[in-house]
């Protein structure tokens, strides 16, 4: 079918041409259609045509996300009955891998969305009856999100199940060969995978080699969720303000090493783990290398030599359909490569020697592999010892032209030995140029330009101010002059046909011994995971060196002893104000109130990071700390409209708390930061009540912060909502005889007591006094008005002291490490606060 291929990619590149012409921006502004022919045959004896129809979604914008983007993701739903059964299959263009998924979702798709951002995608494929009438919820989603993504559809045949499962037979390694088991009957993610796989082989004009790919199925239940919009609030990866920054989570964790381990990094704080056991063993390595100096600092030392394992398997499993002499360069660098990362094998094998934990055991194990030995020793049979990865263009051409042993092939190394005569000559032809001129000149070298003259002097030491006229193309900087000759040139075009033969010939040889060790290249997988799973572990411990974290412990209830805000410490520069936090099943739900700027919204959101630390196995900002593990997180946080979507403020409020309470569970972490504040107060104090009463029939840890004080009377109704503000404090100031307020940060038990900050937030503007005035009695006649205190009767008060002692007594059976006598003083204690909290009247009335 190599006709088809043809016409596939010429159209593909028709495409991309007309849509970089195109206007930026959704769907609706711009959708490039092209009609493409395919031939197919018709038993054999004719051909037929059909139409293909091809959609290209794209903007201007598209080419500065595409740098650091390689990702491509084929999407297909099922139809009918299993609308909403959702399949995914994606590929990294820099990492052999493919990733499967497969889940049902609801009608707001908000599983596929999360994925889609996690994953970061230069290209989405879907088939073309996604975007037919009828079927355009999902696709109509994905182009909303992902605007400035590349988006294919290919007819929906290409989209085979029976295919996909062909391919993955074909390309999987034999390590991971029990993926059959868990796929073969997840048909919407094989018919995903069939559609990717062809269509990255047309892109990339190359096949992958047998059984050379790591294929795994990444169910959805095995991480918890955190949506888009929460990752943005709680700035896990970029920052708000600026994306370059790194005040984020993930720049506050970041010490790795390597590119696997950044990646790995990044897309553990995106979804963190959901298994208790598998945590602990990541928190038992950091443990370990924190009380262990030697290995830290040895493995550090050794990590920090690995180049990108994962990009250099992507390369080297790669069969090219035609050979150039780019080609050729590439194997070669790449063995260069592999060479240089099986050489730290051993190294890495030494520093783990000594380790104790079963992770860092099984690590140690799995660098055990006889076959890194195999090819270490097949590739040392032809390259030379001391060929390896060096820093600088120059060198490392050397490197490659040398790289194959001498007396391997004899017309390479008669080509060999003719690029030196002609470098020597370069070198002496500048030498012999500086003599006849009488100037400091020195070769120089850039892979753009090749050889070249290089000068410093100042313009006045030159005769009349100029170079010779023999030289061309000068450039200056500052008193730097670069510039070349006629002559060298001409000899740089020799050197250039000379390195072409030796790569030539090397890559034969090179083409060759890969061909040999193709069957043992798999371990490089195991070496991979291992690598950037210790250096996310360094990192993690590293961060522990900057600032006093603790370990956290995993049970029924979140508990954070004097904890603070990871990124706002390193901002700052010290620790900032710390806070206690404490839900349990009993108390699950807290209302936060505080004047503007007292630390609600800070407070609200190191919580959250707090979380995800301890679920991707980092040590935590605190003194003592303890998790429910959570498994969904959702934040509703900020005021801003969305031009975008045409959304208001209020609107936009509307949408985010319908998806928490769409897709919110009993295992959920929910943070919000003020809700109804777009509309009226009416209106506001309403909704707020409402969805607080929603929230509270579920068992989610919620934090829901509000300047509706109305809203903090709800605990004498639920006995499960527990009332907490920041303090402040009044300073007069003797010079300017006014009262200010001054923020201590600091978290108490019950609601606040101020009253009109709003009005002394605004006195400290520059908003004129006249204004104040009018504001503070219009403000108190309104008060005097419609605001009332609800005060709770003493059957709701008992009905709650009752409610609280039961939730502690389930906690205390539940994970309860005390001794009998312990045990009884704690249970009397209890019983002591349990009496205390009801009226006098109703101590009297149990004694009679």
């Amino acid at each position: 079918m190599w006709y088809l291929e043809t016409l596939l990619l010429s159209a593909k590149t028709y495409c991309c041409t007309k849509g970089n012409q195109g206007r930026s921006g959704s769907i609706s502004s711009f959708c490039l259609t092209t009609y493409l022919p395919i031939l197919t045959a018709d038993n054999t004896s004719s051909l037929k045509l059909y139409l293909l129809p091809h959609f290209l979604v794209t903007s201007s914008s598209a080419v500065s996300v595409h740098t650091a983007a390689s990702v491509i993701v084929a999407v297909v739903e099922g139809r009918g009955l299993a609308r909403g059964e959702v399949g995914m299959a994606s590929i990294d263009l820099k990492n052999p891998e493919v990733i499967l998924s497969q889940f049902a979702d609801n009608t707001t798709y908000a599983k596929v969305i999360t994925k889609l951002k996690i994953l970061t995608p230069l290209e989405i494929i879907m088939p073309n009856t996604a975007c037919d009438a009828g079927n355009t919820k999902l696709f109509g989603l994905i182009t909303e999100h992902f605007k400035n993504v590349t988006f294919t559809t290919v007819q929906r045949k290409y989209f085979n199940e029976t295919k996909g499962l062909e391919y993955i037979e074909q390309l999987c390694a034999s390590e991971f060969s029990t993926i059959f088991m868990e796929v073969q009957s997840k048909y919407y993610c094989l018919a995903a995978a069939a559609a990717l796989l062809k269509y990255v082989e047309f892109i990339q004009n190359s096949v992958y080699a047998p059984k050379s790919l790591k294929v795994r199925f990444q169910g959805s239940e095995k991480t918890a969720m955190i949506d888009s919009s929460s990752a943005q609030n709680l700035e896990l990866v970029t920052n708000n303000r600026d994306s370059r920054n790194g005040h984020t989570l993930f720049g506050v964790l970041n010490y790795t090493k390597t590119p696997g381990g950044s990646r790995r990094l990044r897309s553990n704080i995106l979804e963190p783990l959901v298994d208790a056991e598998t945590i602990n063993t990541r928190l038992d390595c950091v443990q370990e290398l924190l009380q262990d100096e030697e290995l830290f600092f040895g493995l550090q030392a050794v990590i920090s030599k690995f180049l990108d394992t994962e990009q250099l398997l992507s390369v080297l499993v790669q069969i090219p359909k035609q050979d150039t002499v780019k080609t050729a360069e590439s194997k070669i660098t790449n063995l260069i490569y592999l060479k240089h990362t099986l050489e730290l094998v051993e190294p890495l094998k030494a520093a783990l020697r000594s380790c104790n934990t079963p992770l860092l055991k099984a690590y140690y194990s799995s660098l055990e592999d006889r076959r890194f030995g195999i090819i270490l020793e097949k590739i040392t049979t032809v390259i030379n010892d001391d060929t390896r990865y060096t820093k600088g263009c120059l060198s490392m051409r050397t490197q490659k032209c040398y790289a194959v042993k001498p007396n391997i092939n004899e017309f390479l190394d008669i080509a060999r030995r003719t690029y030196t005569e002609i470098v020597d000559d370069i070198a002496g032809m500048i030498t012999q140029l500086a003599e006849k001129y009488n100037l400091p000149m020195k070769t120089s070298f850039s892979s753009a330009r090749g050889f070249f003259i290089q000068m410093n002097a100042d313009c006045s030491t030159l005769p009349s101010g100029q170079l010779p006229s023999e030289f061309t193309k000068i450039t200056k900087m500052k008193n730097t002059y670069s510039f070349t000759s006629a002559d060298l040139i001409k000899m740089n075009e020799r050197c250039q046909e000379s390195l072409r033969e030796i790569y030539h010939m090397t890559y034969l040889i090179v083409c060759k011994l890969l061909n040999e060790i193709y069957e043992h290249i798999h371990c490089l997988y195991k070496l991979s995971d291992t690598v950037s799973m210790l250096d996310m572990l360094l990192s993690f411990a590293h961060v522990c060196t900057v600032s006093d974290y603790v370990r956290p412990e995993f049970t029924d209830t979140l508990a954070i002893k004097q904890g603070w805000h990871p990124i706002l410490e390193k901002i700052a520069m010290e620790k900032p104000v710390s806070n206690n936090t404490y839900l349990t099943e009993g108390s699950n739900f807290l209302i936060i109130t505080g004047p503007n700027m007292s630390g609600k919204s800070t407070y609200l959101k190191q919580i959250a990071l707090c979380q995800i630390m301890a679920q991707i196995g980092s040590y935590v900002p605190a003194e003592y700390c303890s998790f429910r593990i959570a498994e969904q997180i959702f934040t509703r946080i900020g005021m801003d409209d969305d031009i975008e979507t045409n959304a208001s403020t209020f609107m936009k409020e509307m949408k985010e708390i319908t998806y928490i309470m769409q897709n919110a569970n009993d295992k959920s972490l929910i943070i919000i930061d003020e809700l109804g504040r777009g509309t009226s107060a009416e209106e506001g104090i309403g909704i707020c009540y409402a969805a607080c009463e929603y929230l509270l029939n579920l068992k989610a840890f919620t934090l829901f912060a509000t300047h509706f004080l109305e809203l903090c009377h709800i605990d004498a109704l639920y006995p499960n909502v527990e009332n907490y503000h920041f303090e402040v404090q009044h300073v007069r100031s003797s010079a300017i005889k006014k009262e200010k307020i001054a923020y201590t940060y600091t978290l108490s038990k019950g609601y606040t007591e101020e009253k009109n900050y709003g009005l002394k937030a605004a006195e400290v503007s520059s908003l004129p006094p006249s204004i104040i005035l009018d504001a503070k009695e219009i403000t108190n006649h309104i008060a005097k008005q419609i605001l009332h205190q609800q005060k709770s009767t003493p059957e709701m008060m008992k009905r709650r002291a009752v409610y609280h002692l039961a939730m502690r007594l389930v906690q205390t059976a539940r994970n309860s490490r005390l001794d009998s006598d312990s045990l009884r003083i704690y249970l009397k204690g209890l019983k002591k606060k349990y009496k205390a909290s009801f009226p006098a009247s109703e101590q009297n009335d149990e004694q009679q």
